[in-house]
């Protein structure tokens, strides 16, 4: 199973680290601790020091009840870090966390290599031909609703097969697009319940049927928290354990703000293989 990346083939058999750079002032675990340029610099360099094959850059928060930002505020905070970035790690993946076409067309012209979307195209019908266009993976994510109302009472008959028949219906529009490379991602705790997504965890090996790679995406976040009665600064160690459970149910990207505990899950579990 693999990704292109600029005509280099990615195994991704092997699972692999994607890093978070949050360059917001309000997401729910690190907001303002890398919105400087200096800080995010030495996080950057931290992540890819600890085995993050990606980093994944993200100026708008989407934390349940999030107001969205202007294009033109995600695009002041995202350009000249990346930039900056791509300066001093030139042969490092970055990955461009948003749903706007405009943003991801203006970060893959500065460099970008993947483009993380929460709404799977659904915030903007241009996304996906923006993406297809410009030949780079595209993270396919699962949302019920919007970032403001997404988590006020989420319902499904069957949400495993209802995500699936998503996916099923939005990979066949990427595909039509002319992007090559769809990474799905079930969206933990985008309308989702607690019971919601511990069924869906549960369940991750029967998304291995879309033969497509599978990103996976809990670190530190409410399932968590709310089930231990913690906070996200103490969530680590949950973190961890989840983590090597989606390893073992076939997740191939780990998507984390802790790049080092995540990467000594994968290369345990791959030794124990």
């Amino acid at each position: 199973m693999t990704v292109n990346i600029k005509g280099e083939l990615i195994d991704l058999k092997q699972p692999k680290i994607m890093g978070i750079l949050n360059l917001t002032p309000d997401s729910f675990y690190d907001g303002g601790k890398f919105n400087a340029m200096d800080r995010a610099l030495v996080q950057t360099e931290k992540m890819i020091r600890e085995g993050a094959l990606f980093v994944d850059l993200g100026a708008c928060s989407t934390k349940p009840g999030a107001e969205e930002i202007s294009e033109k505020e995600e695009k002041n905070r995202l350009y000249p870090v990346l930039e900056k970035l791509i300066e001093t790690f030139p042969e490092q993946y970055f990955s461009i966390d948003t749903f706007r076409s405009n943003v991801a067309e203006g970060c893959l012209n500065r460099g970008a290599v993947m483009i993380n979307d929460i709404s799977g195209g659904q915030f903007d019908p241009k996304m996906m031909e923006t993406v297809g266009r410009h030949h780079v993976p595209y993270v396919l994510m699962h949302i019920l609703g919007t970032p403001k109302n997404m988590q006020k009472n989420p319902q499904y008959k069957n949400i495993v097969q209802e995500i699936l028949y998503y996916f099923s219906e939005k990979i066949e529009q990427a595909y039509s697009n002319g992007i090559n490379d769809v990474i799905i991602d079930p969206g933990f705790g985008f309308g989702k319940t607690l019971e919601h997504n511990y069924t869906l965890l549960d369940h991750l090996d029967l998304f291995q049927s879309l033969e497509l790679p599978i990103l996976v995406g809990i670190s530190r976040k409410s399932m968590i928290c709310k089930k231990l009665a913690i906070t996200s600064d103490d969530a680590l160690n949950g973190t961890t354990v989840l983590n090597t459970f989606a390893l073992s149910k076939g997740a191939n990207i780990l998507r984390v703000h802790d790049v080092k505990q995540a990467k000594e899950c994968v290369d345990l579990l791959q030794a124990l293989q």
